[in-house]
């Protein structure tokens, strides 16, 4: 696809997840992190199938994607189906792909405070430690817990000073910052409690 390609020396928010639905709060947190990490571009990853949330209410993935794509509103952002190309369900498996294939492009993992405090329970969650940086974005109820998570203590020597954040990007593996700002409200589950998404 072109709007996916990448040229040597970009720096790119990678953005995981089931956007069932996509909404404000997507678009909120990358561009907070276009800004604070200087990012060229933010990739949302709509995956195929998260291994860790129930399939139970999962709208079909095409479904997901148009919902992402209404949603980006921001020319820097790329809505890409690219796990489902690769065959990839698990985080580990597509960064090591992405890192292979575009070995001169600046991955960023971005994460969710809430994610954060799961981090332990994917699949080889060390070794994607050691491929990407890791930028964590604050989520309500979520941002102290996940600075005093198992993860966090894990990777604490890796752990950059949030004034350091335009950094992050272009630092070696592994490498974690704690963003700090505005914490958006809106939640996937929230909107599906209220609408009748996923049952179509």
């Amino acid at each position: 696809m072109r709007d996916e390609l990448l040229t040597p020396g970009l720096k790119v928010g990678l953005l995981g997840g089931s956007f069932n639905p996509a909404h404000e709060g997507h678009l909120h947190i990358s561009r907070m992190c276009l800004k604070a990490l200087g990012l060229d571009r933010v990739w949302w990853l709509v995956s195929p199938g998260n291994p860790l949330k129930p399939q139970t209410g999962m709208a079909p993935f095409e479904k997901r994607l148009a919902s992402a794509r209404a949603q980006a509103r921001d020319p820097r952002i790329v809505v890409s189906g690219i796990e489902a190309k690769l065959g990839t369900r698990y985080t580990a498996d597509t960064l090591a792909e992405l890192t292979g294939r575009y070995p001169q492009v600046h991955f960023v993992w971005l994460m969710g405070a809430d994610n954060m405090l799961q981090f332990p329970r994917w699949r080889n969650w060390r070794e994607i430690a050691m491929t990407v940086p890791i930028a964590v974005y604050p989520r309500p109820g979520y941002t102290l817990k996940a600075r005093l998570s198992p993860a966090a203590q894990a990777l604490a020597p890796a752990i950059l000073d949030s004034t350091d954040a335009a950094l992050l990007p272009l630092m070696a593996p592994p490498a974690l910052i704690f963003l700090s700002g505005p914490e958006s409200p809106h939640s996937a589950t929230e909107i599906r409690e209220k609408s009748d998404w996923g049952r179509a």
